[in-house]
């Protein structure tokens, strides 16, 4: 196992073969769940969960995560540490390395996350950055998974904005074999980089032509316009990304059997419309109940002895 693989701070960072073992380590552990069963794998470990922007999902599903495996999760507000008052992340990593088992961090940079992982000796987990949102998107292919039974074949078109959620979806489906179409302004595109992979290792492509992307995708995905940190800029993204709602119009140029998802919270006549949103409301809520599953997997693989 590389340095990396013991950690999981972006897709990009994990084989294939990982993912699709975390993927069906999610099965058996839903599974499980659902009929009353379950494994205290976790006994005796503790999570602790640094919280740098807010969180519903993340937070909910990562403490009744570790709860249903046995262990502890501790809350852990930048308002608390003393990293919110400049205390070099090195010297965090080194001192929670000697109290916990593995960090999962919700924070803006990247490099955050990657500096956690660098100078501390536990596993850590990116539950969310300004770049990537792995834990999100093993749930989604989770998800689609369950929906469509395999991904061959498959197209998925991200609607919106060039985000994390979309660069974590470009490298999370391509390495699953999937086809992705990203839509969205010419000043809101992913990562550079990621484009550049994605088009060498599968098929991919980027446009603003919002029809053709969509023109027979199997999985239509959008997030929210104004992430957290851009809420000064709502109103001009409102105009910006008005022709890349997901709408009924939009919807009827994909696949017939098309499913939607959404990694919520979502703004409703905004980036999808109610009609939409409620029309797919099993996917969308089976895709958040998933969280809860995937994140337990990623749990287990990196966190038991």
């Amino acid at each position: 196992m590389s340095e990396n693989t013991k950690h999981l701070l972006k897709l990009g960072d994990w084989p294939a073969h990982q993912i699709t073992a975390v993927l069906n380590l999610a099965d058996q552990l839903k599974y499980e769940r659902k009929h009353g069963i379950d494994h205290p794998l976790l006994r005796g470990k503790t999570l602790g969960m640094i919280f740098q922007k807010a969180s519903t999902r993340t937070r909910v599903s990562f403490e009744v995560g570790m709860c249903q495996l046995g262990g502890n999760a501790l809350f852990l507000s930048s308002r608390d540490l003393q990293i919110g008052r400049g205390e070099p992340i090195e010297d965090t990593a080194r001192v929670l390395s000697r109290y916990l088992d593995g960090i999962m961090i919700r924070t803006f940079a990247q490099q955050e996350v990657e500096d956690l992982a660098r100078y501390g000796s536990i596993p850590i987990i990116n539950g969310l950055t300004d770049y990537a949102h792995p834990c999100q998107v093993l749930a989604d292919l989770m998800t689609i998974r369950e929906y469509k039974g395999s991904f061959s074949g498959l197209k998925l078109c991200f609607v919106g904005d060039g985000n994390n959620m979309a660069n974590s979806l470009i490298v999370g489906c391509i390495k699953m074999g999937m086809e992705v179409a990203v839509a969205c302004p010419s000043n809101h595109r992913p990562d550079a980089a990621l484009m550049a992979w994605a088009a060498e290792n599968g098929v991919f492509t980027c446009s603003q032509d919002v029809k053709a992307c969509i023109k027979d995708a199997d999985v239509v995905y959008t997030d929210v316009w104004a992430s957290m940190g851009q809420e000064e800029e709502a109103a001009l993204r409102r105009q910006e990304f008005k022709a890349f709602q997901v709408n009924t119009e939009l919807m009827a140029l994909a696949k017939p059997a098309a499913m939607v998802l959404h990694c919520l919270p979502a703004h409703r006549g905004e980036e999808i419309t109610q009609e939409v949103l409620e029309a797919h409301a099993n996917e969308i809520f089976d895709q958040a109940e998933n969280r809860l599953h995937a994140q337990k997997a990623v749990l287990v693989k990196l966190m038991k002895a």
